[in-house]
């Protein structure tokens, strides 16, 4: 079977094309990526996945690629994801992930491939919900509450409208807090773990810079997370919308002091108004029933061996490559 994979470089995309090619079934993987990404993520498998060089805004780059590979499944996971960017880009969050997922559908009708497409959304699209929709189903009203959520809101409908109007197999996923090794340094407790591990070895000084700790969260590791992404695209419908998530919830504060469990250096906190948005998201647990219903899915790994995990790979990095520790605030 051909996989395609966009954003296959990136966090998650990285993590399923080994979590593909492991499964040891005589799969072949592609991979969409710009010519200037980096390419570290995918040093275990390199030599193993087939990268094509294109952007999502260039719509004919797309079709002759798909009309090469003709794949029969495409993971749809590049995007600009990082929600304070989109607050200072929001033209460029709009381009990337709502014209590049309509440009995706329609090189895939273009060329008249017929593959199963698993288009990720986001949990961002239901905003700042009211106490009583919680758990979150997929019936919840969107209030988006970024430019970012804007986008992934979108995405979404396009892709619901690419199946009813031509048949395109899309299948929506709205995934909630997921984290890992590999987890860019935009995100809360990647960025924790930076900071910790720069500290620890004396590249800075003891002090962890955060935003708002009161949020709640629900936690899944990034592997648990490509697990569910290939069981969904075996075993679920066209058309059909899924949230996806752990089964760890705490306010972010809390999962910081889980992390610094990990670590023998104690640490001042200081919040950075740089790193509060203008407008936050401070409540997301998900109601995952549906997936877990329809594939008997459910998330395995405890959040102590992601965060320990994560915190290691953090480590790693800025013992090889020092000035990453010098970019602590976004």
């Amino acid at each position: 079977m051909r996989t395609l994979i966009t954003g296959i470089t990136g966090f998650v995309g990285s993590h399923l094309a080994e979590y593909i090619l492991d499964l040891n079934e005589g799969h072949e993987v592609f991979g969409i990526c710009r010519w200037r990404s980096p390419r570290e993520h995918l040093a275990r498998i390199y030599n193993k996945v087939t990268l094509l060089d294109a952007d999502l805004v260039d719509l004919g780059a797309l079709i002759r690629h798909f009309k090469d590979v003709k794949p029969d499944v495409i993971f749809h996971l590049a995007a600009q994801s990082y929600v304070l960017t989109s607050f200072n880009a929001p033209v460029h969050t709009l381009l990337s992930n709502v014209i590049g997922t309509t440009n995706l559908l329609e090189a895939v009708r273009i060329a008249e491939i017929d593959p199963i497409i698993h288009i990720c959304s986001s949990s961002e699209v239901y905003g700042q919900v009211r106490p009583e929709d919680v758990p979150i189903r997929e019936t919840c009203q969107f209030r988006p509450a970024s430019p970012y959520a804007v986008s992934k809101v979108s995405e979404d409908m396009v892709a619901l409208q690419y199946w009813l109007s031509y048949g395109v197999k899309t299948i929506r996923t709205r995934m909630f807090t997921h984290t890992g090794p590999r987890r860019g340094d935009v995100f809360a407790m990647s960025f924790f773990a930076k900071q910790v591990a720069a500290a620890e070895l004396g590249l800075r000084e003891p002090v962890i810079n955060v935003g708002n700790l009161e949020s709640v969260r629900t936690f899944c590791d990034v592997r648990d997370a490509v697990r569910a992404y290939w069981t969904l695209v075996s075993r679920c419908a066209p058309g059909e919308v899924y949230n996806i998530g752990g089964n760890r919830t705490m306010k972010i504060g809390e999962a910081l002091n889980l992390l610094l469990s990990f670590s023998q250096t104690a640490f001042t906190i200081r919040v950075d108004p740089r790193l509060l948005r203008p407008s936050d998201v401070t409540l997301q647990i998900p109601c995952i029933e549906k997936f877990k219903n329809e594939t008997g899915w459910e998330p395995t790994i405890p959040l102590e061996q992601t965060f320990e995990d994560m915190l290691t790979y953090w480590r790693d990095e800025v013992r090889h490559n020092p000035w990453k520790a010098m970019t602590v605030v976004k």
